[in-house]
């Protein structure tokens, strides 16, 4: 079995996206602007049909999964290989107190996705353990998967699954609150392709 899709969706905002601070582990919780995004979202996501959906652990994710719950009935699955970047000393800080404490490391670590933040993970393990999470689904499912986590995640996820070189990482932006990502295959092939990117409902 191989799974044909994939539709990697971002939580929606929480205060800490709202005034600029670097949550990575951080279990913050969505505002009122992302629960509204998330049901937003839910339905347009749930057109989707996917055959299995998973969530990472932390409550920004769990609570947007919640949405699509609501709007589908679907159970969700949670797994903490689907949490957002670890991003060590940085984690709860603004660029602004970043670039204060680690001067050029906030550019060094979007410029080289093997690069870690000082006790954190660099984007390359973050993706490597999504994408076992993505094989352990190619092993027991087909048709579509959706998977509900985190910007870095997704970013890595994605050019990882794609097959892109690890120095040109960095030419995919990241997606906007409770938008997605979709990957498909095509026939028998098993190569993923980018099908969309940054998609989200309007209005």
């Amino acid at each position: 079995m191989t799974l044909q899709r994939l539709v990697l969706w971002r939580h929606g905002e929480t205060g800490h996206n709202a005034t600029g601070r670097i949550q990575g582990h951080l279990d913050a919780l969505l505002n009122d602007t992302g629960i509204a995004q998330a049901r937003a979202a839910a339905p347009a996501v749930a057109r989707f049909e996917p055959d299995i959906a998973l969530s990472s652990d932390l409550r920004r994710a769990m609570d947007t999964a919640a949405e699509f719950t609501r709007a589908t009935g679907r159970e969700v699955r949670i797994d903490k290989r689907l949490r957002e970047t670890h991003v060590g000393e940085w984690q709860g800080l603004s660029h602004t107190e970043v670039e204060q404490g680690w001067p050029g490391a906030l550019l060094q670590w979007r410029k080289d996705p093997e690069w870690a933040p000082p006790g954190g993970e660099s984007r390359v393990e973050v993706a490597a353990r999504a994408a076992e999470v993505v094989a352990e689904l190619d092993a027991d499912h087909d048709g579509t998967a959706l998977l509900c986590a985190h910007g870095g995640l997704i970013t890595g996820l994605t050019a990882s699954l794609v097959g892109l070189p690890v120095a040109c990482w960095p030419s995919i932006g990241g997606l906007s609150n409770c938008h997605w990502a979709v990957l498909a295959r095509r026939g028998d092939s098993l190569d993923w392709r980018l099908v969309a990117y940054n998609a989200g409902v309007t209005g």
